[in-house]
């Protein structure tokens, strides 16, 4: 007999102590058969009623079986698509036009356009025939960045439905993407 089938109900032989974590009582705490016998032994487990198991010893909480669903997304809503991706490509919008704003001024506050003003004039020959803070102002920038996020906003919108429109179509013919949920 294995291990694993002994622990699954058989009972334990009756010369080895029952385990307390089943709720029994060991064989060194076992009441003395007659009260004049738990009288003279003067033990204190002979002093617990019969029914209580042993002071101290708590069992623990069964483990609950985990939960499984097995799910398939058969169709995505395309209205919900789309609030959600322009939602998010504008966002994503007010992230481009900062960053290139903010990267304007880092380059500015370093020098970088005057000493690219500096170089094109000692390769072109003429001293101040060109000056690329006029070509790249904070206002060029901000107006080309701001046309860029307007046209990525449109286009990433536009690109979502379509991949929606998409995904259900290849969903009613192929059945959809399994999903495995658990409770743990």
């Amino acid at each position: 007999m294995s291990a694993s089938s002994a622990s699954k109900g058989s009972k334990p032989p009756t010369n080895s102590p029952v385990s307390p974590s089943k709720g029994g009582i060991s064989t060194a705490e076992k009441k003395p058969s007659s009260p004049t016998a738990a009288k003279k032994s003067g033990s204190p487990a002979a002093k617990k009623p019969q029914n209580q198991p042993a002071k101290g010893l708590v069992r623990p909480a069964p483990r609950a079986k985990v939960r499984r669903a097995r799910l398939v997304v058969s169709k995505v809503d395309t209205w919900s698509v789309l609030k959600l991706a322009f939602l998010l490509s504008v966002a994503l919008g007010i992230i481009v036009v900062v960053a290139s704003l903010v990267l304007w001024l880092v380059l500015n506050l370093t020098g970088l356009f005057d000493g690219i003003n500096e170089m094109l004039s000692m390769l072109g020959g003429n001293a101040g025939g060109t000056d690329i803070k006029e070509f790249l102002s904070l206002g060029n920038v901000a107006l080309f960045a701001t046309v860029i996020s307007v046209v990525n906003v449109i286009l990433l919108t536009a690109l979502a439905v379509l991949g929606a429109l998409l995904y259900n179509i290849a969903a009613a013919l192929i059945g959809g993407i399994g999903v495995t949920l658990t409770d743990d």
